[in-house]
């Protein structure tokens, strides 16, 4: 197991918040491995970049002998935390939790090591499922309201008069809950878990434990640079897409995002990343090129070395070639919105799912944005017999490809 000073220096690289240092080094040093809790609530299927910076983080306390205690949230999903949303977060049944719960870990056993000494998983419904009304009073004794009124997400809907549910408010101490039964000695989270994590260390230490450290790591911006990664934005990159999805869209990343997601999403030592950023910063390295490495290193942790480089070689192949993709989807073609044996072609789009609506498929010939076959389509009113686009590749924008079969007749 590496230094105490070493350890520390790769474990607050990129954090925000560390509470305390002091704490976190008086642990390091006993010399033994550190019970490294993070919590997911599994209200979604898909893990992105920004989601999977926390962990990465929790990938290196892995990698210097740690054990990560991943907590699905199965019970706490179910209760609803806004985490600095504006309302309350809608609650989902149970059937919706399990099937978020198992995509999750097939996600997540792409950063965390599977290893049983290194990696525990629990569900937190096999606890908070079996308290009794004691129990639960005996957990709301532990705070006040005007404690809970510090979170901010809380202050400002209270301030503003936007309801907060009595459900709500015991969010943080059920997770506080999670940190007494896993007895975590470091509890990671994203900036606006804070709250939440440190009612963790205040439970521990009126149950006699020794509160843990929480570490939190930052939100990641998106593709656009200015709001935070999210797949509803659709600023995102998903760990499980294909690598040349991957590597296409972090090659659209504006120049100054670089430095932040070489060190947020690389899952590399900070020398190196120091070395990138500043070798980028100095201009000795160009930031096309720079870009490039970013998207082969991502590519590579999800996909498998030497991954990288084959999407390159294909990205290179489509956008400087202009050639069509090795692969394209094949979509049938619904014959049923033809009129008079005619079928719009932005429903042919649309169908395809290259665009959302008709409207859209619409807007987006009209600008140019269709080819055909190679071919730029310029009307948008345009109407095609189905036999005539069987097996045609139709290209929207930069990115989106389908190939289109027809119905036999």
């Amino acid at each position: 197991m590496a230094g105490v000073d070493a350890q520390v220096r790769i474990l607050t690289a990129g954090a925000v918040d560390c509470i305390s240092e002091a704490d976190l080094r008086r642990k390091l040093g006993r010399g033994t491995p550190l019970r490294v809790k993070l919590g997911i609530d599994p209200t979604a299927s898909d893990i992105h970049l920004g989601f999977a910076v926390v962990l990465r983080k929790l990938r290196q306390f892995q990698d210097l002998g740690h054990v990560a205690v991943l907590i699905i949230g199965d019970f706490t999903a179910q209760v609803g935390d806004p985490s600095g949303r504006s309302a309350t977060r809608p609650r989902l049944d149970r059937a919706q939790v399990d099937a978020h719960a198992e995509t999750y870990l097939e996600q997540v056993r792409r950063i965390l090591d599977p290893d049983p000494a290194r990696f525990e998983v629990h569900r937190n419904a096999t606890w908070l499922g079996s308290m009794d009304m004691e129990a639960v009073l005996r957990l709301t004794a532990s705070t006040t309201v005007a404690r809970m009124l510090e979170r901010d997400d809380f202050a400002t809907r209270y301030a503003g008069g936007v309801p907060i549910s009595l459900t709500e408010f015991l969010y943080p101490l059920l997770q506080g809950q999670d940190s007494v039964e896993v007895r975590s000695d470091v509890e990671l989270g994203g900036t606006d878990q804070l709250f939440n994590n440190l009612m963790g260390r205040t439970l521990q230490e009126q149950r006699g434990q020794e509160p843990q450290v929480v570490l939190t790591t930052p939100l990641l911006e998106g593709l656009d640079g200015r709001q935070k990664m999210s797949k509803s934005l659709g600023n995102y990159v998903g760990i499980a897409e294909p690598a040349g999805e991957q590597f296409g869209k972090l090659m659209s990343l504006p120049d100054a995002c670089m430095p932040r997601y070489f060190q947020l999403t690389t899952g590399w030592h900070p020398d190196r990343v120091d070395e990138v950023t500043a070798a980028l910063a100095a201009g000795d390295l160009r930031p096309v090129e720079a870009k490039r490495l970013l998207a082969r290193t991502v590519v590579d942790l999800y996909h498998g070395a030497g991954a990288g480089d084959s999407a390159e070689a294909e990205f290179d192949r489509v956008f400087r070639s202009h050639a069509v993709p090795a692969e394209v989807a094949e979509h049938r073609l619904d014959p049923t919105e033809a009129v008079d044996g005619r079928i719009r072609l932005a429903a042919v789009l649309r169908q395809a799912g290259l665009v959302p609506s008709n409207k859209e498929g619409a807007r987006m010939i009209g600008q140019g944005a269709v080819r055909i076959d190679g071919e730029v389509a310029t009307d948008p009113e345009a109407t095609v017999v189905p036999a005539e686009v069987d097996g045609v590749v139709i290209q929207v924008g930069r990115r989106r490809w389908a190939r289109i079969v027809a119905p036999a007749d």
